[in-house]
Formats: C-alpha cells, structure tokens, sequence
C-alpha cells in the first residue's frame, strides 16, 4: 500500500514557510503525514505553523531545542540531516512506502508528489527521485543544472526500502545528499533528477549565509566525498563562471584545500566507497555517465 512521509526540517524560515507549507496543502497527492521540524526557531515561524496545524489533518510539528550554535554554519554542520533522523526516529517506518525530505523555502507545483510517485510505481529501482529545481537569479526562474543522477537535497524522495538499506537514515555530515546516492547506487539503485515536475526553490543553492561561504561550503564537501584533486581543479574552473565571477571558484578550491588540512576525520573512510566515486567521476569525465559507471561497479 503506497503511504508518503514527507519530513522538512526548519529553521527560522519565516521569510519562505507560508509559500512551502501552501504548494503542500495544494497537492493532488497529499502526504499521509508530514513532519515539520522546528530545530529551535527565534523568528515567527513557531506561529506560522501553529496556524497551519488548525488547518491540516496530515500535519505534525516536531520541536527540537538546537543543538549547535547560533553563530554556526547549520548547513555545514549537517543540523538538516540531524533533524530529518530525529524526525524519522518518531515515526513507524514500516508504516509508509516512500520518504520524502523537503526544505521549507520550497514552492512545489500541484501534481508534484503524484507524479514522483506514478513514476517510482513504473521504476522500482529508483531508488531516491526528486524533480527539477528552479532558482531566480534575477533573470526569470532557471534550473539549478547539475547531473542527472544527483537529487538536491532540497527535494528528495526515497523508496522505504532504499532508505532501510541505507542505515534507515541519512549521514549527519556535509555531504550527506552526495552521500546517500552514492551508497544507493552502490547497492543496485537508481538515483535521478526528473526534467519534470519542476520545484522553486525560494533561496538559491549554495546561498544560506553568503554567496562564497556557500561555495566554500561545496568545496569542502567534495573534500568529505573523496572528489578527486583534478576532478576539483577542474571544477573550480568552472564555478570561476559564477557569480561572483573568479571569486566563486577561489572560495570553491580553498574550500576544498580548507578541509584536506583540517578535516580528514570528516572524510568517508569506506575504500569501496571511494573506489565507486573514483570510477563514477572517471566515468563522467568521458562521457559515460553514470548508469553505466554504475553497472560496472555496483555491489553484489
């Protein structure tokens, strides 16, 4: 029996929460239950979602006391992750069939949830799905690009069973959205970005507490992830094209370097991991893809 949990952790989004909690209430396909997380919010937004819990049935608020710093990048500190597994910790998973995780500064269209999981009925190794994103840059709404095979964070669906082969959570360090996919094509599935339904994302990637904190921010990431130097190289290369231009690549690389000093404990230590991550980058580099990456190298 198809039962959707959707989570979306939260931290004083005021400015963004009424327009996400809306394009939910407005869904073709409700969420059976949703779990909002209030990790310790100073704004307004505990009265925001005390007026919408009148309204929705399918709605529970979970309030949780912060537990990092206030003066601390919550982002890098993975505070959404930690706050998606305390959130599936009070909650029967065997209950539900799909998992979704939404960000609170998200516009989903009508048809949103319906249609991922029409297509997760059609696909069943597809393992972890999520729509298009969109960003406004100041020149209409845009997709945030990317490959096919990486679900932003922001908006992702899992399979129950995918997410029990995972742990049945999420790894609470920067990276955990790279994290996750990898370990689920490791183990067989799919993972991949639709070209439709689309989402807009209120607040652009990479964005929360400054432009180049945020591409600091990735760069140490691809440091945890066990990017290769090169695939880095190039890669900064390429965010020098981003605004702010040249300094958005400089953040990116000294990220990276940032980290390979001072957080090797961050890293993920497994060899098999960083053998498929290895082999999957090589892949793209030469135009395979990553399907194919995968079919060579996933676990038996």
């Amino acid at each position: 029996m198809e039962r959707l949990l959707v989570i979306t952790p939260c931290r004083d989004e005021a400015a963004h929460l009424e327009r996400t909690i809306a394009s939910v209430a407005g869904q073709t396909r409700l969420p059976d239950l949703w779990l909002i997380v209030d990790d310790g919010s100073t704004d307004v937004t505990p009265e925001i979602l005390n007026r919408w819990l009148e309204r929705l049935p399918f709605l529970e608020v979970l309030r949780t006391r912060r537990w990092d710093t206030p003066e601390s990048d919550g982002l890098a500190v993975a505070a959404e992750a930690v706050a998606f597994n305390r959130a599936l910790d009070s909650v029967a998973l065997a209950e539900f069939s799909h998992v979704g995780k939404l960000d609170a500064d998200i516009e989903l269209p009508p048809e949103y949830f319906q249609r991922l999981l029409d297509r997760s009925a059609v696909e069943v190794d597809l393992g972890i799905v999520g729509g298009t994103l969109l960003e406004d840059h100041g020149r209409g709404w845009k997709p945030t690009g990317g490959p096919e095979h990486h679900v932003r964070g922001a908006l992702k669906l899992y399979r129950r069973d995918c997410l029990e082969a995972l742990g049945g959570g999420i790894e609470e360090r920067l990276g955990w959205d790279t994290i996750d996919e990898v370990e689920a094509r490791m183990l067989g599935y799919r993972t991949r970005t639709l070209p439709e339904p689309v989402a807009r994302h209120l607040r652009p990637v990479a964005s929360r507490g400054g432009i180049l904190r945020g591409r600091a921010r990735l760069g140490r990431a691809a440091f945890i992830l066990r990017y290769s130097p090169w695939w880095v190289v190039a890669k900064s290369a390429q965010v020098t094209l981003k605004r702010p231009w040249i300094l958005a690549g400089a953040a990116y690389f000294w990220g990276y370097l940032r980290a390979a000093v001072g957080e090797r404990h961050n890293r993920v230590e497994d060899p098999e991991f960083a053998r498929f991550v290895a082999a999957e980058l090589r892949g793209r580099a030469r135009g395979r893809g990553i399907a194919k990456v995968s079919s060579g190298v996933r676990r038996s």
